[in-house]
């Protein structure tokens, strides 16, 4: 079993659209190391009315346990789970070392090898990772992955462990083994209610709660009860369109019957905000924000873009993955423009290049320092803006190549590697080398990728000329046309 992790890769866009927004997308998982066949704990997972517990029995001695999603939350950038996890299990502390949650032992001695804990489910939207979702009649769906352990020698190692656990393959990690409880009544798991269900696998959201799920012949949906109706017709509306689109255009993805899990956070005002992620077989999303209330041209556009660019990761992503995630601007910027092409084969009036000059706008304004090290910044948005701008040259030299567009470029890339599952970043690079002829475009890239430009704009510029794309100056503002 490998196991997925992603680190900092990212989560966040931000959109203008009439009120504050914030529109997120999701992590992919990547390859840690190669197979751990046993445990690193079993842990068991309990719901009793308003109390939740985590009983941990540890595989090993260790001084230090680290939990391998780290993440910290979009809005302030802190830790999330020390300020929402307890430790129940005396002289045992939860604390922030470096970039990991940890817990360690108050005596410097080994963590003893059963400990509980009290996880406590917050809605907060997490940077590069997955979140809790909370539904309003008090259904809670928890990511298995928040619960992965592993151990390590001190608190010296935990300072040393990099932010992106992408490739680290000599810190001995295994997924733990989970029973998820709930005595109120069974939970569900991969579309089935159990009393007691046991998983070995980071992937994959559990429900707690009686939360409606809804069967269709290209879709399982489970909707919160207060979510509005017309956002609930469109997902079941426009996702099976959209996933038999993309199936046409860049052959089998990972699936062609997704379930999605929609939380509704409440009529915010001034707030119109969507995230997502996407795992195997699910996507996940919580909206909130009084503008969702009804519906409206604009609105409904950027849902259905945010449908698309969620189900855009069943092939970039799930069927083909990056190898770091400072690569992320590959699935993630990839998915942006797999999104606004799909909006617009299937929504003819949607505004498709207003949509791209906002990826070239917001990447203008961030590559002027390293793309690959946005997620350290918590700049995930050049991931998906200059990812985008980077996947819009490789359309247009395409085109150039043989009249074709955006998913023919991918759709090379996602069949040469459906056996390993990986797109690199080499290969990527090296096949817009190839359809283009032109060396140059990748070697300006690599530039915005590690070492950021002084004149992005100049640099985009440059790109798009050689690459055949049409654009203009407007009042020295480039400007697709």
């Amino acid at each position: 079993m490998q196991m997925p992790i992603l680190k900092a890769t990212f989560l966040a866009i931000v959109v203008a659209v009439a009120a504050p927004a914030a529109w997120a997308a999701d992590p992919e998982p990547a390859p840690l190391q190669a197979e751990t066949p046993a445990p690193a704990a079993d842990v068991i997972v309990t719901r009793d009315g308003d109390a939740w517990t985590a009983d941990y029995v540890l595989e090993r001695d260790a001084p230090v346990w680290a939990f391998i999603r780290s993440s910290v939350t979009h809005t302030t950038r802190e830790p999330w789970r020390v300020q929402t996890w307890r430790v129940l299990t005396p002289g045992v502390v939860l604390e922030r070392v470096g970039n990991l949650d940890v817990l360690r032992a108050v005596d410097g001695g080994d963590v003893p090898r059963h400990l509980t804990l009290s996880p406590t489910p917050t809605p907060e939207h997490l940077e590069a990772d997955y979140p809790s979702l909370i539904f309003t009649d008090g259904s809670v769906a928890l990511f298995s992955g928040a619960f992965d352990v592993f151990p390590l020698s001190s608190l010296e190692e935990a300072r040393s462990v990099p932010e992106d656990l992408n490739g680290a393959f000599d810190i001995p990690v295994g997924e733990v083994r989970i029973t998820w409880r709930d005595t109120a009544g069974p939970v569900l798991l991969h579309g089935q209610r159990l009393s007691d269900a046991t998983l070995q696998d980071a992937r994959a959201y559990v429900l707690f709660g009686q939360a409606r799920m809804n069967e269709t012949e290209r879709l399982v949906t489970v909707a919160d009860p207060q979510l509005p109706a017309w956002i609930s017709t469109e997902l079941e509306a426009f996702a099976p369109r959209v996933i038999e689109y993309y199936g046409q255009r860049l052959g089998a993805g990972q699936t062609d019957r997704p379930t999605i899990m929609a939380s509704w956070r409440g009529p915010t005002p001034g707030m119109t905000g969507l995230s997502g992620s996407v795992l195997p077989g699910l996507i996940v999303m919580s909206l909130e924000g009084e503008a969702l209330l009804e519906s409206s041209t604009g609105v409904l556009d950027h849902s259905r873009w945010f449908i698309s660019h969620e189900s855009a990761h069943f092939w970039l992503g799930q069927t083909v993955r990056y190898e770091r995630s400072r690569d992320a601007w590959i699935t993630e910027g990839g998915a942006d423009l797999m999104a606004a092409l799909a909006t617009k084969a299937l929504v003819p009036t949607y505004d498709l290049r207003a949509e791209l000059q906002r990826e070239v706008d917001e990447c203008i304004g961030l590559a002027d320092q390293p793309i690959s090290e946005a997620g350290a910044r918590g700049q995930h948005t050049a991931y998906y803006a200059c990812g985008a701008v980077f996947a819009l040259v490789a359309q247009s030299v395409q085109a150039r190549h043989d009249g074709g567009d955006g998913f023919d470029f991918l759709r090379s890339l996602i069949d040469a590697n459906r056996e390993d599952g990986v797109l690199t970043r080499d290969e990527w690079l090296a096949h817009l080398t190839s359809v283009s002829g032109d060396a140059s475009l990748a070697a300006d890239i690599v530039v915005m990728l590690d070492q950021g430009v002084a004149d992005p704009q100049a640099t985009l510029a440059g790109l798009f000329a050689r690459s055949g794309m049409a654009f203009h100056l407007q009042d020295g503002a480039l400007r697709l046309d």
